[in-house]
């Protein structure tokens, strides 16, 4: 087997992997055209099809699964020691894949990327967004960000936020107009902004609890959203009140824009992790990404 034999191998395991030649093409460094030539020189010397074709995907064919089976680990091992000489030299590179929830690559993920991309020039990071708590290994991502508390106990969970709480926030103006709600049961009575949870397909009840009292309460309200910085903004056009995260909201209440109410009924919970599967090494350029996320032990709890 010649060097462009090995060269075209690694290309259709990338293909295999993302299912399309324009997003395999865009991780080569090639164009799709030149990737499909070289796929196709492949099956003509392989004298067999290993990926079938349609207008809109690429999937691979029961050869070419047998393939891409064999040549993982094979991939996985060259690919580890390349790595392991980007160690040697000091300056991790390669490419991460992480998936993260909106939420989670708002205020994670994006701070920490300008800084992170001046310091590790040769380490591409790319972020998918995934509301559901995606099987990495399946999926074939580095690693994934979600809360503590949606996550499984075998896999390795770096915190990459203390302690966060919800906010049940509205602006000046419309508590001008409405009593604000002394429990949540009040919540009913009020113009609510609903979130729906698009892995469940249900609208997400808001969470309370005080006093080892727990409740969930359905609310009502004129608009519904899957994202929460249009939750936000509505909230802030004084349509009605929104529950999110504190820290989403952090300025904007001490900006006076918006105020919160039944701040009592809202205790801290366990915030972001980055989690990985247990039994698979860390490579240079996520540990790297790590290190940069990672939030100190003094700054986990919330005072």
């Amino acid at each position: 087997m010649n060097r462009e034999d090995w060269a075209s191998l690694a290309a259709f395991t990338v293909v295999a992997e993302e299912r399309s030649f324009t997003r395999a093409a865009a991780r080569l460094g090639v164009s799709p055209s030149a990737l499909s030539h070289t796929m196709r020189r492949l099956e003509e010397r392989l004298r067999i099809q290993l990926l079938a074709r349609s207008t809109r995907s690429v999937s691979t064919t029961e050869a070419g699964e047998r393939l891409l089976t064999r040549l993982g680990p094979a991939i996985e091992e060259i690919s580890g020691a390349v790595e392991e000489l980007g160690r040697l030299l000091e300056r991790p590179s390669g490419h991460v894949r992480i998936t993260a929830s909106r939420s989670a690559a708002r205020m994670v993920v994006a701070p920490a990327l300008p800084r992170f991309t001046q310091s590790y020039p040769d380490i591409v990071v790319e972020v998918l967004i995934d509301p559901a708590l995606t099987n990495i290994v399946a999926q074939r991502f580095d690693a994934g960000i979600r809360l503590g508390e949606s996550l499984e106990k075998d896999v390795v969970a770096v915190p990459v936020t203390g302690q966060l709480r919800m906010a049940v926030v509205g602006t000046p103006h419309y508590f001008a107009t409405h009593a604000a709600p002394s429990t949540p049961h009040d919540l009913r009575k009020h113009r609510c902004i609903n979130f729906r949870l698009l892995s469940a397909g249900t609208l997400y009840k808001w969470e309370f609890e005080k006093a080892h009292r727990s409740m969930e309460v359905g609310v009502e309200g004129p608009l519904i959203f899957d994202d929460e910085g249009m939750v936000i903004d509505a909230a802030l056009a004084g349509v009605g009140l929104a529950y999110v995260i504190e820290d989403q909201v952090a300025s904007l209440l001490r900006a006076g824009a918006l105020s919160r109410v039944l701040e009592d009924w809202c205790p801290p919970f366990p915030g972001f992790f980055l989690y990985y599967p247990g039994r698979r090494q860390v490579s240079p350029a996520l540990a790297a990404f790590i290190d940069a996320i990672r939030v100190p032990a003094k700054f986990r709890k919330r005072r």
